[in-house]
């Protein structure tokens, strides 16, 4: 699985894109390989770098790549699709839920 690991210092956070088993944890610190590093922080664009042709060998390979990294190559166009939405879906409350079913009329 090619996916992201954290490196950095606290409060500063950077990332690798790694090729790992998907049964290794995120924090394990186990890798095959190292394919790309990526800066979250603001204005640090220009140290997001992956690399394109390895990451495209490992999945002719068979390797899965994780909804981030998949997002990632699709902006700079390595791969083409659709982004994957990695959000967290919104859930509403359950008293607010009940209020809504209870407002609803009820048709015979």
């Amino acid at each position: 699985m090619i996916r992201l690991q954290r490196v950095g210092r606290k409060n500063e956070p950077k990332f690798r894109a790694v090729l790992t088993d998907s049964k290794n944890s995120t924090k394990s610190g186990k890798f095959l390989e190292v394919l790309g590093s990526y800066d979250s922080r603001p204005g640090k664009d220009k140290d997001n770098k992956l690399d394109g042709e390895r990451i495209k060998y490992w999945i002719s390979k068979g390797a899965k790549v994780s909804d981030t990294i998949h997002n990632m190559l699709v902006s700079q166009k390595v791969i083409s699709g659709k982004k994957i939405n990695v959000l967290p879906k919104k859930t509403v409350p359950a008293k607010v839920e009940e209020a809504a079913k209870a407002e609803a009329p009820k048709t015979v």
